[in-house]
């Protein structure tokens, strides 16, 4: 009987140290690649590769954009639940969108911010292109520095503040 016993302490001993042991599994959020055009589809996370040009046309999107450094992203009537990121990006045109996090554009060219709802802040930081940003509802603030020239446009209703080069926007 002691044998036995023995037997099963060290079975359920080494079962509780394998479950310590055992690699914590994450669920990870699909990102897709986007080089061409996508239509009114799903998709977890996005990203626009150095260099490609997206097209996105009534796209979902249930994570967050980046458009990489010298990626252009022409985006209308998309849902984007989480935020759009543009570093050293080519151009970014956003149009008739919904953006649940915030549009932050840095150290790019060009873009064009059209009649969007954005939940959080619009910034635009240090991009060296035109820049127009009109009629977007914005629930943040509309933050705009060091832009050359400094971004145009207009009819923005913005519920935080407009900043810096955004202050007549």
């Amino acid at each position: 009987m002691r044998t036995r016993t023995t037997s099963l302490i060290a079975a359920a001993a080494l079962a509780a140290s394998t479950l310590l042991m055992a690699p914590a599994t994450t669920a990870q959020a699909d990102e897709r690649s986007c080089r061409s055009s996508l239509g009114a589809i799903t998709v977890d996370n996005l990203r626009v590769p150095s260099g490609a040009t997206c097209t996105l046309n009534g796209t979902r999107v249930k994570g967050t954009v980046v458009v990489a450094g010298g990626a252009t992203l022409r985006a209308t009537a998309v849902n984007v639940v989480g935020n759009v990121q543009a570093e050293g990006h080519r151009h970014v045109q956003l149009d008739r969108s919904t953006v649940g996090g915030s549009v932050q554009l840095k150290q790019g060219g060009t873009a064009t911010l059209r009649s969007n709802r954005v939940t959080g802040d619009i910034q635009l930081f240090t991009n060296r292109g035109t820049e127009t940003v009109s009629s977007n509802r914005v629930n943040g603030n509309l933050q705009c520095k060091e832009n050359s020239p400094a971004p145009t446009g207009g009819s923005n209703v913005v519920q935080g503040n407009k900043e810096d080069q955004c202050k007549r926007l």
